[in-house]
């Protein structure tokens, strides 16, 4: 897979961790030292997860050297859709002004780890012959039924984003791995909004379910013990040691979650893209964002190495020649 342009969209709007302290009453400090995260952007009044795709997706339709309509395939790559149907990539083909019928758009949906996915179900269409030049499109609004009341340590960590990237096939193979561990399901998610609970029968269920929660215990505790041997696996699939690995774009899951992932992982800490601090969670556009947020330390033939985990719970990574 040859990826041939990166784009990015943060929100106008940064919002400091004391705005946080003064909404909810608490000391100043407080939420940024729970957190670990300094500032995040979120969407102002005229910017949605549409805008911010569409604006990502042309930078890189830009820096790519094409033109909207060489894009014959479209990949919305993102944790929480616009709506739930239909699929969100329509809107983005429409907005990048594709022609009806001149590109296929669909969904791929794995939380925080979408954009790996999606990376992974592209180089296989790539490769078929059946597309020439996808558009894969991550855009967050994390901003949105976040617990700041009950849990302001999970709430700070997330910021709006968007990020895509154009890529075709290439003579350099993308590796991929990709392994689920459901004993871990319920720790992580927003439980309403799908077919669980009947907003008309249970709406104080569905109410009840409708803030994302996370068990940091049940997560710390798996990763712990199945990260480390993943992405040695990840690795050696692809062929690569840690050292000849240029950069390793993580998952930005929290400052103190990047911290120990380096620290487990032995990469050396110059590798490794850590801008959590200053944007936040962004989910399924976190690793994007990350890549785009380097493209000055990036070189072509580097070796870049995407890692994340997500919902579910499932660890991701791709071993990509940029």
């Amino acid at each position: 897979m040859k990826v041939l342009g990166i784009g990015s969209y943060l929100p106008r709007e940064a919002r400091p961790s004391a705005w946080f302290d003064d909404r909810l009453g608490v000391p100043p400090g407080q939420v940024e030292k729970l957190t670990g995260v300094r500032t995040r952007h979120y969407c102002s009044d005229d910017e949605n997860q549409i805008t911010m795709g569409v604006a990502a997706a042309a930078r890189a339709v830009e820096d790519a050297g094409v033109r909207p309509e060489d894009i014959d395939l479209i990949i919305g790559a993102s944790a929480v859709p616009y709506q739930p149907i239909p699929a969100t990539a329509p809107l983005y083909q429409r907005g990048l002004g594709i022609a009806d019928g001149a590109a296929y758009a669909f969904d791929v949906n794995s939380t925080c780890l979408s954009f790996v996915t999606a990376l992974d179900v592209c180089d296989g269409l790539l490769r078929s012959g059946r597309y020439r030049q996808a558009l894969i499109i991550s855009s967050e609004v994390a901003s949105r039924a976040l617990p700041w009341d009950e849990r302001p340590e999970v709430a700070g960590l997330f910021g709006d984003g968007a990020a895509a990237v154009v890529v075709e096939a290439g003579d350099d193979p993308l590796q991929t791995r990709l392994r689920t561990y459901p004993s871990v399901y319920e720790c992580c998610g927003i439980g309403a909004g799908g077919t669980r609970f009947d907003f008309r029968n249970e709406a104080e269920a569905f109410a009840a379910h409708s803030l994302f929660d996370m068990n940091g215990k049940d997560l710390f505790r798996i990763t712990t013990k199945h990260f480390v041997p993943f992405v040695d696996d990840l690795l050696a699939q692809a062929g690569w040691t840690r050292d000849a690995v240029d950069l390793v774009v993580p998952h930005q899951a929290s400052p103190m979650a990047l911290a120990r992932m380096i620290r487990q992982c032995g990469f050396a800490e110059s590798k490794v893209v850590d801008i959590c601090g200053t944007v936040g969670n962004q989910i399924a556009a976190s690793i994007p964002y990350g890549l785009c947020s380097a493209k000055d330390r990036l070189k072509r033939g580097d070796k870049v190495l995407l890692l994340g985990t997500s919902a579910g719970v499932s660890f991701g990574g791709a071993a990509l020649v940029y």
